[in-house]
């Protein structure tokens, strides 16, 4: 497809999150499993939870464009989940496990954080209203499951990996 102009470039975008949003479902109920923390173990499912809900949301914005989200890989995403299942191949202690964790899934948090941001801002120039309000919402998640880890980080987890 040539981009053309920016409403291919923003279904391009979302095609990109789509895909993100499917490899991250597979991903966290791995992390889930591997983590040893429960507060971390929770907030791995917690977050499996609200990805479901994203790409509903996802959904619900190509169902209005009229087009197929699929289509894309996202290859940055492939990247961060292929370096995060290195780190549960690692002969690590448990709560050092737990932060390596942690550190994958703020990786993942920030490439969202970036793409939803991105998106918002096309939808509201493209005068998507309804879209640009569920990208908001999936963006105000992303930012506070991304506050959570730092928080699970710095009061326990990273403690207890001294």
């Amino acid at each position: 497809m040539k981009l053309d102009s920016l409403k291919k470039l923003y279904i391009e975008e979302l095609r990109d999150l789509y895909s993100a949003e499917a490899q991250i479902l597979k991903a966290l109920p791995k992390m889930a499993k591997a983590a040893s923390a429960p507060q971390l173990k929770a907030a791995f499912e917690e977050h499996l939870k609200q990805t479901e809900g994203q790409v509903q949301r996802l959904e619900t914005i190509f169902e209005k464009l009229g087009k197929s989200p699929k289509g894309k890989t996202c290859k940055g995403l492939e990247g961060i989940v292929k370096e995060g299942d290195e780190m549960l191949e690692e002969n690590a202690e448990p709560a050092v496990l737990d932060a390596a964790l942690i550190s994958a899934a703020q990786r993942v948090e920030h490439y969202e954080i970036a793409g939803y941001g991105t998106v918002r801002t096309y939808a509201n120039l493209l005068k998507e209203n309804e879209a640009a309000r569920l990208l908001q919402e999936t963006l105000n998640e992303e930012e506070q499951t991304d506050k959570k880890l730092t928080d699970l980080a710095m009061s326990s987890i990273n403690v207890e990996a001294i």
